[in-house]
């Protein structure tokens, strides 16, 4: 049995534990004596409970982030209840900035701040000695890049089979966006390219398909990433994906024909905008040429494959509905693949924190500390637009309504959007757990009675996109409407046959 247990509770199954496959792999001679276990929030306290009490470890470590805090501490408090005696240290971001900790705090019995790849392993091995630092709080020793232990080789076949593999070229950023807690970094530094590239030609040949990479700035260093482009246009395979961060406004010829070889399907790009407002963007310590940003994302859309997930955060200090808004349509306007609505949330030692008077950010205390109001956005707006968000990806997102989105849009993106929301809302008063039959119906409703669309343009787009999505057995309302246009394909596909 182990002495010591890293352990974590991820968002979702697919998600693997980055961090803690680092802290494994930087074990040294403990390692042998080192259990790495991985849940999922979903899972019952009580349960992860007694599933780390087989293991029978005299310490445990727990990675907490603001997806998680709250069922660790639950887990933790049961933990503190049946065996009091296990040691409880605790790391991750949600415990790196004190004085500003959570509740959960309370109950370790030591807590790392920052990097945990030195500073864990002399803790354990004090402890497991006897010795019992009196320094509840431990601060955390960065390591050189070059002398970081591989995560790589921990990750099992049945995590390469079925989950991301998560990898980094390169770690830190050298922006100061106060919103992010890697503006805390001085800069960004590369791990040896070399290297790097021969963990993942490894990955690569156990059968790793899906690399997401967890750099802030992929494209910063272009020779880098070309290198990195190139590596896998000559590993091209029909089930490849590759997930990339990049800044929207650095987009250099060399990366530009990296990028145009890939086929359909393999890249995708996050690319953070977060605000179109200058403004906001010099109060919150932002760097970005919007004009820069739109001309990219423009040449991305015309001429390469990627898929483009494009980020706005909503509640910014000094933001607005109106400037929200005006940042949701010009992004529009660029037809990234997928939007994705952000509604702020408060990171502990983050900077933006240094607005929270001046602008009255008001968080939920309950993690993930969603902004609650602004001093320029009500509580009840910023409600509005979680519920847009949410909406957002279940009608502008998810592809499923692609003929019947521009009914919707139209000429003003956001203000309908808006107004579609709130009708939707008003009929559901929910944005969970809506059956895709029930949405289409709903869908129908709001076209109609709010938004004024005529009944046969709202049946003739929903029945298109019904068809498309391949579930049998219509609403009832649109039955008449599928069978005619399946009759219609019918016919065409009976004369172009006639034809070959």
């Amino acid at each position: 049995m182990p002495s010591i247990v890293i352990t974590t509770l991820n968002a979702r199954y697919i998600h693997t534990a980055f961090g803690l496959r680092y802290l494994y792999a930087s074990m040294g001679t403990l390692q042998a004596d080192t259990a790495l276990l991985e849940f999922g929030i979903q899972q019952r306290p009580i349960e992860i409970v007694e599933k780390l009490l087989q293991q029978q470890a005299r310490v445990i470590g727990f990675g907490v982030y603001i997806w998680n805090v709250a069922e660790i501490n639950s887990v933790i408090a049961i933990l503190r209840q049946v065996a009091p005696e296990i040691i409880i240290i605790l790391g991750g971001p949600e415990l790196s900035h004190p004085p500003d900790l959570p509740s959960v705090a309370q109950l370790a019995d030591y807590i790392i701040t920052g990097n945990g790849e030195i500073s864990f392993p002399i803790l354990c091995r004090q402890l497991l000695s006897g010795l019992k630092p009196a320094d509840k709080i431990v601060t955390g020793e960065m390591a050189a890049l070059e002398n970081l232990a591989s995560p790589y080789p921990y990750y099992t076949d049945t995590d390469i089979r079925q989950r991301i593999v998560y990898v980094e070229a390169s770690r830190g950023c050298p922006f100061k966006c106060e919103f992010c807690l890697s503006s805390l970094d001085t800069t960004a530094k590369p791990f040896n390219l070399n290297e790097f590239l021969r963990q993942m030609e490894t990955l690569y040949q156990r059968g790793a398909r899906h690399f997401k990479f967890i750099d802030r700035t992929f494209n910063l260093r272009v020779d880098s990433s070309v290198a990195i482009l190139e590596f896998f246009l000559a590993r091209l395979s029909e089930d490849l994906y590759l997930h990339f961060e990049v800044i929207p406004d650095n987009l250099p010829e060399r990366l530009k024909q990296a990028i145009m070889q890939f086929p359909p399907g393999v890249l995708q790009f996050e690319v953070g905008v977060q605000t179109f407002d200058p403004t906001i963007q010099q109060l919150i310590s932002r760097k970005q040429d919007n004009q820069k940003t739109q001309t990219n994302l423009n040449w991305l859309r015309q001429h390469s494959n990627a898929h483009i997930h494009a980020d706005l955060i909503a509640g910014l200090p000094g933001d607005t509905v109106e400037s929200f808004g005006n940042s949701f349509d010009k992004l529009f306007a660029l037809n990234p693949q997928e939007i994705q609505v952000g509604i702020l949330k408060r990171l502990r030692g983050a900077p933006i924190n240094r607005h929270n008077d001046n602008y009255r950010l008001r968080y939920d205390p309950q993690p993930p500390y969603a902004i609650l109001s602004t001093r320029d956005i009500g509580f009840t707006d910023l409600q509005r637009i979680t519920r847009f968000a949410r909406f957002w990806d279940l009608i502008g997102n998810s592809g499923r309504f692609a003929t019947t989105l521009p009914l919707i849009v139209t000429d003003q993106p956001f203000a309908r959007f808006l107004q579609f929301s709130d009708a939707l809302y008003a009929l559901t008063d929910s944005t969970w757990q809506i059956a895709l039959k029930r949405l289409f119906e709903l869908t129908y409703s709001v076209l109609t009675d709010t938004l004024l669309i005529p009944h046969a343009d709202a049946l003739a787009a929903l029945a298109q996109d019904y068809q498309r999505s391949g579930e049998k057995s219509p609403p009832k309302f649109l039955q008449q409407t599928t069978t005619a246009i399946a009759i219609k394909r019918g016919v065409a596909n009976k004369r172009q046959k006639q034809y070959l």
